[in-house]
């Protein structure tokens, strides 16, 4: 087998560089070890930056982003019972969207099936060689058939366990990485939501949020220890954390409850590997960096990084330029360091972190809230985070 660029992981960020390829007349394949339908039905958050909705839409697949997605430019923090409302577009011009990135990935890949493009789900021992030389493959088995595909380049977009960044040697790599004690216990329900733009809260009993998933789901989180599991939490117990920590002066506010459909517990950490380029292997998404889902950036980021490959792929391949190829991983770091440390900053500012003295830590986190509900200057820095600060 042949192609120009191997994108391992059909995820958002290997499907969005092959959308990207297949439009600059580049050929690709992408290999995925799970099946289509698992892929599409994989809960994830879906906040999407304005930059990630005009590439979304630039590649022309937006039509049901726009029919479906919930267009919005308030963000809220909920602390002591106040609602505290951040107008994004006064503070940067820019709005956010809500569209579950399950979707855009049924999107992507339908778009791409319908397209002649290739798609190879349910591979399996994938191995890549090569990488530091101008002829690389990837060894895969599907179907109990083993396969060699040759390329030019491998976009390794497979995640966190994958086999792309594995595949590098560890003498090569500088990981950094900061893991909690603690996770999220996101639930989908069967309820309308109860706030048409998602309310981050902040208790002494730790984290919660309210968010939509349409007009008659909700999708809510708590923050939980790592040491309990999901047998430790009926379903009358996450209600009523949810409405302890929730809690709202507003008489007029409720948690709308209603059966739950799923859940899940999720660590968070934050993560960056570095450089994401060793020779023709080059790193996207969730295989590079994993933020803690408090600054809703993971999917953001997946498409950043597609986008970027792309444009140095098609450079290359166009110009025979490496410029942009070699440019790849420093600016695809810089825009992922930024979204780390916002994301490291919103965790440590509205969860309870275990520590020695708690009673403190609590008051000087409200403290902090505080300042940037009645901080101007405050808000518009953390608006343009939210919304995805760009460098010039």
């Amino acid at each position: 087998m042949r192609t120009q660029v191997a994108i391992i992981g059909a995820g958002p960020a290997g499907l969005v560089l092959a959308k990207f390829l297949q439009r600059e007349g580049i050929e690709s394949i992408v290999l995925e070890r799970a099946t289509r339908e698992f892929v599409e039905q994989r809960l994830r958050a879906g906040l999407l930056e304005p930059g990630t909705v005009r590439r979304i839409a630039e590649l022309g697949i937006d039509g049901r982003l726009r029919q479906e997605g919930a267009a919005h430019a308030l963000m809220k923090v909920r602390f002591n019972g106040e609602t505290h409302a951040i107008d994004l577009r006064e503070h940067t011009g820019e709005e956010v969207t809500t569209y579950p990135q399950q979707e855009l990935v049924k999107d992507l890949i339908a778009d791409r099936l319908t397209n002649d493009g290739e798609i190879r789900f349910e591979v399996s021992d994938v191995t890549l060689d090569g990488i530091e030389g101008a002829s690389p493959l990837v060894r895969f088995s599907q179907g109990g058939e083993g396969f060699d595909l040759h390329c030019d380049v491998i976009a390794g977009c497979d995640g966190f366990h994958g086999a792309s960044r594995a595949a590098i040697p560890t003498s090569a790599l500088t990981v950094y990485e900061h893991e909690y004690s603690f996770g999220w216990l996101g639930i989908l329900a069967e309820a309308m939501p109860s706030d048409h733009t998602g309310i981050y809260c902040y208790h002494e009993h730790g984290f919660a949020l309210a968010s939509l998933r349409g007009t008659s789901r909700s999708r809510h989180y708590l923050q939980v220890p790592l040491s309990e599991t999901l047998d430790d939490w009926s379903d009358e117990r996450i209600w009523d954390e949810l409405d302890i920590r929730m809690a709202s002066d507003d008489p007029s506010w409720k948690l709308n409850r209603g059966p739950i459909i799923d859940r899940s517990i999720t660590p968070l950490r934050g993560f960056v590997a570095e450089p994401m380029r060793h020779g023709r292997l080059f790193l996207a998404g969730d295989s590079a960096h994993i933020v803690p889902p408090t600054g809703a950036k993971g999917l953001n980021l997946a498409v950043a990084d597609a986008w970027t490959l792309g444009e140095a792929l098609t450079s290359w391949y166009q110009t025979g330029s490496e410029e942009l190829l070699q440019g790849y991983s420093d600016t695809s770091l810089r825009r992922a360091w930024r979204r780390v440390s916002f994301s490291l900053e919103m965790t440590e500012l509205l969860h309870a972190i275990p520590g020695e003295s708690p009673a403190l830590d609590h008051r000087l986190r409200l403290s902090k809230l505080d300042y940037l509900a009645g901080s101007k200057a405050a808000r518009t820095s953390f608006a343009e985070n939210y919304v995805g600060f760009e460098f010039g």
